[in-house]
């Protein structure tokens, strides 16, 4: 017999003031593994192996450069904010993942998920306050252009109602919301660091994310279409952006910039070609090719001399000035509308971190630590806010391509930074012919991995049905309602199918497997035995309040007993019984025989003495859980049936004590308890 242990009670005062006592103290010991803990870069800078990393991590970061480069430029197009500030967030976020990000592979920085969740907010504000959307206005020239809001845009807005003080133009109140935002979401995320709520990602399954993602990218295909074409559309705001952006380029059609659509046509083809050529002879190549910065070079160089902007109207990037703006503190008053925007970047941003994070320590074998990651995708969102940057997250595509060419450690993201800082200080005008269709092409060819999943569709639904619901509700929402409604959606959604199932689970009777001890599912398997007079039944789920009607619903049609109507059945049976003996009659009123009337009250002929419940698929119980098992015991005694209970793991077993199932002392549990089916079915038969 096996006999469970005495639990050791615990004081759980003793424990919560121990643990106070030990997080309050401090000496100098603990807080030199606090900073080492806090900036991980401490630990293994020491111990960098010079001669073997740093070939691999100046090749990564160097490729990664100058990808970034012109990635950069192109999601300026998603944020709807200047060039300038994406390269700045480019800069400040691998500086700081640097000191604080436990992985030594992520490419942390700008993410065009991100960027277009902060576009659509940035969009928004920019509506409410008045400006107007088009963004093709003749750009500014000069590096003043940054600090000189009048030139960039004639339209100028008091904004003292949101509590600044002073007249700020389109591109500058532009960048003050995405500020704010990009500040309030690290803030969320260093919460949630310092309150450990990371298993908030737990709630974003691969389902979630996958839909979420591509919805994204149907987005942002859709945002990207009139540069490609070159036509002058509003930018659509709010929900079904998607449908209505389509409706509006159809309807303008024919206003195609002839000169952006060839433009879009050739390099759509060679970037797609020699994305195709690099994955095909990766094996071959010792680093990817830098297509997108060719193809960036060659478009500027030809619009710059073929004037495409003066003969063609072809719409380009404009002055991308040099060095730095001085740092600004972001607008606290613009943090209140913008608080609830930043919880659902802050989530996201920190899941794709985490998960990239996770999936390369695995690959390479060492460890991250979750929520030092949450603090440093945080302080990567906080400390870039006041210099003008906005929202970032680790990146796939630019990840697998630091892996590629052989990043060791962060120092390759060190590099990188130094490459975006040359182009900041140095290169930056260079750009002013570059094609905005250019820059669209670049962001629809990066969108490939996430619209390749609708390939996976059918695959996907051959393994899980239910998975793939959950995938394409999250997809259409996030395309055709909103990004932040559509990730919202995709988390309800799939909560309530995991409610359903365990509201609606298997349920079904079992079987012996002959000349063994094991027995399964006589509706799955051939040839099983069924044992005389015991029916097994088995419940794949936990038993609580919501799916209680469910389990007494298919035990009775799976025993084809319902207990309730079989006693209301015998009693009727026993009252007719009665009346016939007392009245002494052979008719009844409608001239039947009392034989012909009671033959219908006959109670059935019951093919079982004993129902064995199998409990091994029952994780927990409830109040009501343990209610309907007395309910169920008490019902089938009633008619002389016996009810075991076989495989109950410990929370059960202690839930029914509780609850009162084997009485007050307990002393028939070895009756009606067994550790295994089998168990209870050779104690059944003993019983006979």
């Amino acid at each position: 017999l096996m006999e469970r242990k005495t639990p050791v009670k615990i004081n759980r005062k003793e424990v919560m003031l121990a643990k106070l006592r030990k997080s309050c103290s401090c000496t100098p010991q603990k807080l030199k593994n606090f900073f080492m803990d806090f900036f991980p870069v401490l630990r293994w800078l020491p111990k960098y192996r010079c001669k073997e990393y740093i070939w691999g991590d100046v090749m990564s970061g160097l490729v990664i450069g100058i990808i970034l480069v012109p990635q950069a430029i192109a999601y300026s197009l998603l944020a709807g904010l200047k060039p300038i500030y994406s390269l700045y967030t480019s800069f400040f976020a691998n500086i700081i993942y640097f000191l604080m990000g436990t992985s030594r592979h992520v490419s942390v920085g700008i993410f065009s998920l991100i960027s277009l969740m902060v576009g659509q907010v940035v969009d928004r504000e920019l509506l409410l306050a008045g400006f107007d959307l088009n963004d093709d206005a003749p750009p500014a020239l000069g590096d003043d252009s940054l600090q000189n809001d009048s030139l960039s845009n004639t339209t100028a807005f008091n904004l003292t109602i949101v509590g600044i003080n002073a007249e700020c133009g389109k591109e500058c109140y532009a960048i003050g919301i995405a500020t704010a935002l990009t500040f309030m979401a690290g803030v969320y995320q260093v919460l949630m660091g310092i309150f450990r709520l990371g298993f908030v990602s737990m709630y974003l399954s691969e389902s979630v994310l996958d839909g979420f993602a591509t919805g994204a990218s149907l987005t942002i295909l859709t945002a990207q279409v009139k540069y490609l074409i070159g036509i002058k559309i509003p930018r659509s705001q709010g929900h079904g952006m998607f449908v209505i952006t389509w409706i509006n380029i159809f309807r303008n059609i024919s206003q195609a910039n002839l000169c952006d659509v060839i433009t879009s046509a050739i390099c759509i083809v060679v970037l797609v070609t020699a994305k195709e050529l690099g994955d095909r002879y990766k094996h071959k190549l010792k680093f990817p090719l830098p297509t997108e910065l060719v193809v960036i070079v060659v478009a500027t160089l030809v619009s710059h001399y073929g004037k495409l902007n003066e003969v063609y109207a072809s719409s380009v990037s404009g002055a991308i000035p040099t060095g730095f703006i001085p740092p600004k503190v972001p607008e606290f008053n613009l943090m209140f509308r913008v608080a609830v925007d930043a919880l659902p970047l802050a989530i996201v941003s920190f899941v794709f971190t985490v998960s990239l994070s996770e999936m390369f320590a695995k690959k390479y074998a060492y460890t991250i630590r979750a929520n030092q990651e949450m603090f440093a995708v945080g302080f990567c969102n906080i400390i870039p806010s006041f210099f003008h940057s906005f929202a970032t997250s680790a990146a796939l595509a630019k990840t697998l391509v630091k892996t590629s060419t052989g990043c060791q450690t962060q120092i390759s993201g060190v590099i990188s930074a130094m490459v975006v800082l040359l182009v900041l200080l140095f290169l930056a005008p260079l750009f002013y012919s570059l094609q905005k269709c250019v820059l669209a092409c670049i962001i629809i060819v990066s969108l490939r991995g996430a619209l390749r999943k609708f390939r996976d569709v059918p695959a996907r639904y051959h393994v899980n049905k239910m998975d793939t619901l959950v995938w394409v509700v999250t997809m259409s929402a996030s395309a055709l309602v909103s990004t932040e409604i559509g990730l919202l959606v995709g988390i309800v959604f799939s909560m309530l199918c995991i409610i359903v199932r365990t509201q609606r689970p298997r349920t079904t009777l079992l079987g012996q497997i002959q000349d063994t001890s094991f027995y399964e599912d006589d509706l799955e398997y051939e040839n099983l035995y069924t044992v005389p007079k015991v029916k097994i039944f088995r419940f794949e789920a936990p038993l609580y309040y919501a799916n209680r009607n469910y389990f007494l619903k298919s035990l009775y049609r799976l025993t084809n007993l319902d207990p309730n109507l079989e006693v209301a059945r015998r009693k009727k049976y026993e009252k007719k019984e009665k009346q016939h003996l007392k009245k002494g009659s052979h008719r009844t009123a409608n001239g039947l025989g009392i034989r012909e009337t009671t033959l219908q009250l006959v109670p059935k002929q019951i093919d079982f003495q004993v129902l064995v419940v199998d409990c091994s698929s029952i994780s927990f119980l409830d109040t009501t859980g343990v209610n309907t098992l007395k309910e169920i015991l008490k019902d089938y005694k009633n008619l002389n049936i016996s009810v075991l209970l076989a495989c109950c793991n410990p929370s059960v077993i202690d839930s029914l004590k509780r609850g009162g199932y084997f009485g007050r002392d307990f002393g028939c549990i070895q009756e009606m308890l067994f550790y295994s089916i089998h168990n209870a079915v050779l104690f059944a038969k003993d019983q006979k």
